[in-house]
């Protein structure tokens, strides 16, 4: 069994790149915080679909809590190993940096920064000793080329390229990918309040994105069709960053 991980995965983005690599024959584990409902969703689509996954519930910023679960599926498991991370999970707290309070600041880093750091490096040891893995963090246009009203989700986003650039040429030898997906604004929960009309006007593709055609280019990140990529962020905007 081959076994990929997606934090975040129990709606929005995370969700169809469950799918994805459920498809592609993964056993699938949907990691969420809070939201065991769709979760739970997420699972019965992917069964219904005639594939295999499982749900984990644990916070990845708490590190504690990433600990304890993957300690508890490493022993129940002790044949196998996660081949693929997915680090999808991830918050927004918008505001003007001079209004922004200290807690949306630490929240938005500790969830896409630090919740990058704990899971990777839960499964990072195994990976290493099996001399395989992919691993894929979900950046954003916003760690590319920053966002007004969102600094924080900015700064955590670019510190994610940092990091996917540093750690693929630390495990390279390994036979470990490391890259990044950078969406533009892809039509999901995140995006519904945003003003498409105007924002529409901006993309070159004249669009937002879809979640299915950011799994797309996750699924192929995670199979062995690329291989020789590592250390790359790959934009998923309709080209408005390129």
């Amino acid at each position: 069994m081959r076994y990929a991980l997606i934090t975040g995965g129990s709606r929005g983005i995370g969700r169809v790149v469950c799918l994805k690599l459920a498809s592609m024959g993964f056993f699938v584990l949907i990691n969420f915080r809070s939201n065991c409902t769709e979760a739970e969703k997420t699972l019965e689509m992917i069964i219904k679909a005639g594939a295999k996954g499982d749900i984990m519930k644990f916070d990845v910023s708490d590190p504690e809590a990433v600990e304890n679960a993957m300690t508890y599926w490493s022993e129940i498991h002790k044949d196998d190993f996660i081949e693929v991370l997915v680090n999808n999970a991830g918050i927004k707290r918008d505001n003007l940096l001079t209004l922004m309070e200290e807690d949306e600041w630490q929240e938005v880093l500790k969830v896409d920064l630090n919740g990058f750091y704990y899971v990777t490096k839960a499964v990072l040891e195994n990976m290493i000793e099996r001399r395989y893995g992919r691993i894929i963090n979900m950046s954003s246009l916003a760690g590319l080329q920053g966002i007004p009203g969102q600094v924080n989700y900015s700064a955590a986003k670019a510190a994610l390229i940092g990091a996917t650039k540093a750690l693929a040429k630390e495990v390279g030898k390994r036979n470990i990918t490391v890259n990044a997906v950078a969406p533009g604004y892809i039509s999901t929960d995140m995006t519904k309040d945003l003003n498409k009309a105007e924002i529409t006007g901006m993309i070159p593709l004249n669009r937002f994105g879809t979640p299915e055609e950011v799994a797309e280019l996750v699924g192929f990140l995670a199979s062995e069709k690329s291989s020789y990529i590592t250390g790359e962020v790959i934009s998923v905007s309709g080209g408005l960053h390129t």
